[in-house]
Formats: C-alpha cells, sequence, structure tokens
C-alpha cells in the first residue's frame, strides 16, 4: 500500500466508480486544463438525474417505443434541452440558467457524456436527438414573433422540434431533394416526402428543408411546418434501433405554410444548415464516444465476475488484449473531442464555422469507427449475452443494432472523410496566401 504522506500534494479526486477507462480521465484523479468547478457540479447533477430517473427505465422505453411525456418535461425544467441548442444560452426564451452559471460547450459535453451512459441511442435522441439539430434554425433565423411562439414550449419541454431533410432519394446529397413549396399570396404550398425523422411521430413542428427556387443549394429554403396543418401525415418507421426516437415516414400534400414561417430568407435554407453542422457532429462524437465506453466498461465488469477454465476471463490475456484496444481507440478519441470542444468554446462562431468543418467530419467517422470497433469487442467477450434482449448484456446487445444509427446520420463516413480532407486542403491553401501577401518583416542588418 501507497503511504497517505506520499500522495501529497497528487491529485486524488476520483468522482463515479472507478473501473479503469470507465470514464474519462479527469473523473479519475487526472489533471486537466478544461474543467472546473461548474463542471465537476453539473456532472454530478446530471449523474444523480441519470442514475435515479433513467438508467433502470431505457430498456423498457425502447421496447415500448415511447419516452414517457414527463421525462421532456423534466428535461426542460433541468434546462438540458435548451442545453442542446448551442450557444447563446436562450435566455430571452427560457430564462436564466437553473444552475447558477453560464454554461459553455464543456457543459453540453458532460450532459451527452453522462446520458449517453444508458447506452440507448433511442434515449438519447428521443430525448434530444430533434431539438439539437431542429430548433437551432428557428433560434438563429426565425422572425422573432416566430420565436417568441416556437422557443419557450420547445426549450421547456412542453412541445418538441424536429428536422426534416432526408428524403427517400436524397441524403447526404441534399442539394437534390425534391421535396417543394410554391409561395402562393401569404402562404407557401408544400409537397413531397421526408424519410428517417427522427422524432417526427411525436413532433409539434418541423424544420423542413424544401426546393423554393431554382435546382441545386441556391434554390432551398427552411420553412417551419406545425403538426397540426392540414395535408401532413406521419407514420412511424420500423427500424434497426433507436426505437424510442420516433424515427418517421413525412408525407406534406398541399400543406399551407404560412409565409412568416419561412426561416431567414428564400435560399438561403442550405447555409442554415450548414451554419449547425459543427454542432450538430460535436453532439454526435460525444454521444458515440461514450457509447464506446460503454461497451468497455460494462466488458471489464463483466470479465472481472464470469469465468472460464478456472480463471475469470479478464485472466485470460486475449480478453486483457481485446480492453486494451478499446481503451486506446477511445483515450485518443476523447482527447480529439475535448480539443474540438475547446475550439468552439474559444473561437467566434464564424471562425469555428471556417476551420472546424474537417475537424469535426474526419472526428464523427473517427468517434461511430471506435462505437463500432467497441460493440463488437464487447459482443466477444459477452458471448451469447450479447444476442439477448435485456439483462446482464442489455447495452452491448442494442448498441450493436444502432451502430448504423450514429454511423450514417449527421453525414455518412465516406462523406464525411471526402469532406474532412477537402475543407482542410481548402483551409491550409487558404492560410498559405495569406501568409504570401501579408507584409514581410525586413531583414535584419548583420
Amino acid at each position: 500500500m501507497v503511504s497517505p504522506a506520499m500522495l501529497k500534494g497528487m491529485n486524488t479526486e476520483v468522482y463515479g466508480e472507478g473501473h479503469p477507462f470507465g470514464d474519462p480521465s479527469w473523473y479519475q484523479a487526472y489533471n486537466t486544463p478544461y474543467y472546473n468547478d461548474s463542471h465537476k457540479q453539473f456532472r454530478k447533477l446530471m449523474r444523480e438525474y441519470v442514475d435515479e430517473h433513467v438508467m433502470s427505465n431505457v430498456h423498457d422505453w425502447d421496447e415500448k417505443g415511447v419516452i414517457p411525456k414527463e421525462m421532456y418535461l423534466e428535461a426542460g425544467k433541468q434546462g438540458t434541452l435548451a442545453l442542446c441548442i448551442g450557444r447563446p444560452w436562450p435566455e430571452k426564451y427560457y430564462g436564466k440558467a437553473p444552475w447558477g452559471f453560464e454554461p459553455d460547450y464543456f457543459h453540453e459535453l458532460i450532459m451527452y457524456d453522462e446520458m449517453s451512459r444508458t447506452g440507448s441511442v433511442g434515449f438519447q435522441w428521443g430525448i434530444a436527438g430533434g431539438t439539437t439539430i431542429g430548433l437551432p434554425p428557428v433560434y438563429h433565423h426565425g422572425s422573432e414573433e416566430l420565436k417568441q411562439r416556437v422557443m419557450p414550449p420547445c426549450v421547456k419541454g412542453e412541445k418538441v422540434c424536429c428536422l426534416a431533410i432526408t428524403e427517400p432519394t436524397a441524403g447526404s446529397d441534399v442539394a437534390n431533394l425534391k421535396c417543394s413549396a410554391k409561395l402562393e399570396g401569404d402562404h407557401y404550398i408544400l409537397n413531397g416526402e421526408k424519410k428517417w425523422i427522427t422524432n417526427g411521430i411525436f413532433a409539434d413542428y418541423f424544420t423542413v428543408a424544401c426546393r423554393t427556387g431554382k435546382p441545386g443549394v441556391g434554390g432551398i429554403s427552411l420553412l417551419l411546418v406545425e403538426k397540426d396543418m392540414p395535408g401532413v401525415e406521419t407514420r412511424k418507421m420500423k427500424c434497426s434501433g433507436a426505437w424510442s426516437s420516433g424515427t418517421t415516414y413525412i408525407t406534406f400534400d398541399d400543406v399551407k405554410v404560412p409565409k412568416g414561417n419561412l426561416l431567414g430568407k428564400e435560399g438561403k435554407g442550405f447555409q442554415y444548415m450548414m451554419q449547425n453542422f459543427n454542432h450538430e457532429r460535436f453532439a454526435f462524437c460525444a454521444m458515440s464516444t461514450r457509447f464506446a465506453r460503454v461497451c468497455l466498461e460494462d466488458s471489464l465488469k463483466f470479465a472481472g465476475k464470469r469465468k472460464t477454465f478456472g480463471k475469470t476471463l479478464i485472466q485470460h490475456p486475449v480478453i486483457r488484449w481485446k480492453v486494451a484496444e478499446m481503451a486506446r481507440q477511445i483515450e485518443a478519441t476523447h482527447n480529439w473531442l475535448e480539443w474540438i470542444t475547446f475550439q468552439l468554446n474559444t473561437m467566434p462562431k464564424l471562425e469555428a464555422m471556417l476551420k472546424l468543418g474537417g475537424h469535426t467530419a474526419l472526428c464523427k467517422v473517427q468517434c461511430t469507427k471506435v462505437m463500432e470497433y467497441c460493440a463488437r469487442e464487447a459482443a466477444q467477450i459477452f458471448g451469447g449475452l450479447s444476442y439477448s434482449r435485456g439483462g446482464q448484456g442489455e447495452k452491448v446487445e442494442r448498441l450493436n443494432r444502432e451502430v448504423r444509427a450514429m454511423a450514417i446520420p449527421g453525414g455518412s463516413e465516406e462523406i464525411m472523410l471526402d469532406l474532412g480532407v477537402k475543407q482542410s486542403t481548402k483551409l491550409a491553401q487558404m492560410a498559405k496566401m495569406f501568409a504570401e501577401s501579408a507584409p514581410q518583416p525586413a531583414a535584419a542588418k548583420l
């Protein structure tokens, strides 16, 4: 044993269960430049809430395909829904943050991270998915009348807003979407279909990407459609996972949308969507990285008690190798995620949009590939228990089904890899151009 006197002056602050690599390193007595006391306070609040109210219920909610309404109201009361839409904090539509401090992107990272300990994509997307991607365009580009009507009930959990971009024939290729809206007097007449829309079956509002003008990205606009408008039809889709998130097929049949529900300007819809991509992918990264960590932590717990050939699984070198492979990938990925979070926290929005597109795209690929690897290795450790819904292997079984739900939406891995290289190349060329055009310092005289 180490003498307590030898620990004097060392960081010995441990939070959580203390399993190796079971939590981010700053939970386990390692130093960090990113987090302060407000983050520790928020971490404690989120963990206690998830452990008490969520963890034991997510399996039943997923099997039933629905999250109780009171959970949305509680998330609104706690401020977590308002935290999902990025910065600045929407004080005008929510009131002051309920924790006594102004949150930053690290608080948002902690929220996604702690809620993802449930090992349920359905719960995460069901509670926060639509809000994270559907409400920011309203917040940043809606008229004040629209924001006053929509923002307060959505950030308080009374109503739900979702994003409707993907169509049966247009996913990553947004420029070729077919859903159209024609302006007739004071209304747009909206027609078309949307597919795989998260939260769509129970959403009250739809932020809809539609064509109002010429072909290509310059003809795309965003309309806020309300569920009770005649001609809106929704039906729940049967998917491999994320059952409680309400994945939906939507049909718009001559829907009359008031002109005042146009978000921003006509033809600027693609630009507005782009403005939220970094934040959306940041959320995907935070969730996926913790889902990978859940696979590792549950594997460690199981391997410490399951015996084969007279030894626990963790005593077998091949199992320790699997754990080590998971750990090294998760720790590297989480460090990249924290670096991106720091950039979001310290850069002006325009700078972040310019510089971080390539990084968030590549990081999303890294996070979902690590999640996929860890889900597979955890399934090998759990054996048949990872093939049974519920029980000891509940999270591992569920996450194996839900890997594709993280790898494809928000930009598929193939598209993200290509985008990451193109964006970073353009940025490097721009930086070189600026450097070459900058005045050169006078040569020093010898």
